[in-house]
């Protein structure tokens, strides 16, 4: 694996672990796609670091677990914004 791949996905680790974020957020930071984010962190880490592998699988799980709470209020806050101005 090239060093920059590798000190790219340490960098990421390090990232979501520090941050608590998903992999759409960092994706976003660092200017790279979901996809790769995700290979990086899932996948190449545990090659490069098997202990900051398994920190970031524990954000990840998080953000899995908490994701239908976020979809949820996404879509609360959304309809709350078209409502605001109809017949109140």
């Amino acid at each position: 694996m090239r060093r920059y791949i590798e000190e790219r996905t340490v960098e990421l680790g390090k990232y979501i672990v520090d941050n608590k974020c998903t992999v759409r957020e960092a994706a976003k930071k660092f200017g790279i796609s979901k996809s790769t984010v995700h290979k990086d962190v899932t996948q190449r880490l545990k090659t490069i670091n098997l202990n900051l592998a398994g920190q970031v699988g524990s954000v990840l799980l998080e953000n899995k677990l908490e994701r239908h709470i976020r979809g949820g209020n996404a879509t609360k806050e959304k309809y709350r914004k078209i409502n605001v101005g109809v017949g109140r």
